[in-house]
């Protein structure tokens, strides 16, 4: 599980251990990890992985211990935000979020995804956010987002689609898209990690632990998206129709696209 030393992460790992799980925890800040280690080992057994998943070297570490055996389950978490206008943001930040946000989920599941097939079980987490959502609202009340609502529409979108690849398989992948929820999140745009003890940004938001008891009651019941605290159950639904109906109407007609076909080389142009 990654970005494991707070909020949302912490939570899975907290409710996975009472469910009887084994745990390899990952996230940047040792103190964090050490810990969480303390407090879920008295019930499970817990590994720890110091890594920024920023850092090529650190995420292929990470992909190597994910590869490894006895990996059933894959929460990729860790996720920065970025937040700012996009003209204003420095641009090692933006190239931040993307390493973080997309390039490693990617990879870790890739990573995962062949031993599960193999197995013949596994499952695989990515969590997003709703401003996947919410590209063509403007800032204020939501914040300055483009690089991170593309990634986190990214891991909607990979994740809906490798659902349908591995739809033959028993393998299930999931993707979460929480709203505002009650972490430190915003208290850092990720250029480094919150210090000191955790908090919960001013903003509020859903608890985390109902984040998460969402987000593993979907697993069981092999949903794709997960929304939590959404209470129109024909929403997705609506949505993969309105995709349908954008797709079907594309397409343009035969005849129009359709070219003699050269009758000798010559002919080609």
């Amino acid at each position: 599980m990654t970005g494991a030393s707070s909020g949302i992460g912490a939570e899975y790992a907290a409710q996975l251990a009472r469910r009887g799980w084994s745990l390899v925890l990952v996230a940047r800040r040792a103190e964090r990890l050490a810990g969480l280690s303390a407090a879920l080992g008295k019930t499970t057994a817990v590994e720890t992985v110091v890594a920024d998943l920023a850092h090529p070297p650190d995420l292929a570490r990470v992909a190597e211990r994910v590869a490894g055996d006895g990996v059933d389950l894959l929460v990729n978490n860790a996720g920065i935000n970025g937040y700012g206008p996009f003209a204003e943001v420095d641009p090692g930040l933006l190239t931040k979020v993307l390493d973080v946000n997309v390039v490693a989920p990617t990879v870790l599941t890739r990573a995962a995804v062949p031993q599960m097939v193999a197995r013949g079980h596994g499952s695989v987490v990515n969590v997003a956010s709703l401003l996947a959502f919410a590209g063509s609202l403007p800032p204020g009340p939501l914040p300055h987002r483009a690089v991170y609502g593309g990634s986190k529409g990214y891991l909607v979108t990979f994740t809906r689609t490798l659902a349908a690849e591995l739809a033959h398989t028993p393998v299930r992948v999931q993707v979460v898209c929480p709203g505002l929820t009650a972490t430190e999140f915003h208290l850092s745009g990720g250029e480094a990690p919150v210090p000191g003890e955790a908090r919960v940004h001013n903003e509020g938001g859903m608890p985390p632990a109902e984040v998460v008891a969402a987000s593993l009651a979907s697993l069981e019941s092999g949903q794709v998206v997960c929304l939590p605290g959404l209470s129109d159950a024909e929403a997705e639904r609506r949505l993969a129709s309105a995709e349908l109906g954008l797709r079907d109407r594309s397409r343009p007609a035969v005849a129009a696209t359709r070219r003699p076909r050269p009758t000798h080389p010559g002919d080609q142009r």
